[in-house]
């Protein structure tokens, strides 16, 4: 690759980046703020707030709503606009960053302890079904909130405002321990999440294919099988477990990217790397990290999209009933 391609290929990158931040991440924010806003009050309702999955929901979109603001918001202002408080406080550098980490790590926490409720609440076991309740809900989210807040508490004591390049300065973890540990241990949640979510979300679709094919057994056939064995979920249950898997495909979609730029990352990182190929490289990782910043902010209408219980509920809060 010739110097004068890489030249202009950092430029057309900056460029992509700079307008990518700007008006993809304005227009980002705004649905992503009425997204979540939309999904806090329509799972409050008395009429959905039964369910342990709304405790879940609730909870991921007060995350979601609260990662736009501290990590989307961030993204545009510095990458947009070039306005990057975090190079000038070492404070707001580690506060930013433990912040960020945080909510994306109880992003995917609460997206899958939703996917486990999902599983039970839509097998055939009885002794399954009972485990998804309001109280476990409280208490997985309160336990795990705790939890993982302590585990990245790690971020307020080893991250640094470090000279990228020539004139860049980032707010990053420092070199070395820390930044191997942040890497594999990135790469390696990141995997475990998708696996998780996927294999959670394919089995509550095979115990509703289970449930349905029940139905359609003859009379005089189910008379033969015990009755908590022919329980089906409800149809608000069986919604619930279709806008979950659509938040996992849209979670999938704009999260893969991430881990496979870490494992890059850490296959070169002994690699003389030229100024060019480290531009090139930070500028992938900032949109890589801008990705993943954008399933917070499309949930509401998938659920809208995917729902008619949801749907209902955003009619009656438009129309003030």
């Amino acid at each position: 690759m010739s110097s004068q391609y890489s030249s202009n290929l950092v430029v057309t990158m900056q460029l992509v980046q700079t307008y990518t931040c700007q008006i993809v991440g304005s227009i980002l924010i705004f649905i992503g703020t009425v997204g979540c806003i939309f999904n806090i009050i329509i799972f409050s309702k008395k009429t959905l707030r039964k369910n342990p999955c709304s405790i879940y929901f609730i909870a991921y979109n007060i995350v979601n709503l609260l990662y736009i603001y501290c990590n989307l918001l961030y993204i545009v202002i510095s990458l947009g606009y070039n306005i990057d408080p975090a190079i000038y406080s070492l404070v707001f550098c580690r506060l930013h960053l433990y912040a960020s980490l945080l909510l994306h790590c109880l992003n995917q926490y609460y997206l899958i302890l939703a996917s486990v409720d999902r599983m039970f609440i839509t097998s055939r076991n009885a002794n399954r079904r009972r485990r998804s309740t309001k109280r476990l809900a409280y208490i997985c989210i309160i336990i795990g909130t705790i939890f993982w807040a302590l585990f990245h508490s790690h971020t307020l004591i080893f991250t640094s405002i470090i000279q990228f390049a020539p004139y860049v300065y980032v707010c990053y973890f420092q070199p070395g321990a820390e930044t191997t540990f942040v890497a594999y241990y990135t790469i390696i949640t990141e995997t475990l999440v998708l696996v998780l979510m996927i294999t959670c979300g394919l089995c509550s679709l095979n115990n509703i294919r289970k449930i349905r094919r029940i139905r359609a057994i003859s009379n005089e056939s189910v008379k033969n099988v015990p009755k908590n064995n022919l329980r089906s979920a409800s149809s608000k249950d069986r919604q619930f477990v279709f806008m979950l898997i659509v938040d996992i495909i849209i979670y999938t979609l704009f999260t893969f990217v991430l881990p496979i730029f870490l494992i890059y990352g850490q296959i070169t990182q002994n690699d003389v790397k030229s100024y060019n190929r480290t531009q090139i490289e930070n500028i992938i990782r900032n949109l890589c990290l801008f990705s993943i910043t954008i399933p917070s902010c499309l949930s509401c209408y998938a659920n809208f999209a995917i729902s008619k219980t949801f749907r209902n509920e955003v009619k009656t809060i438009l129309l003030c009933r």
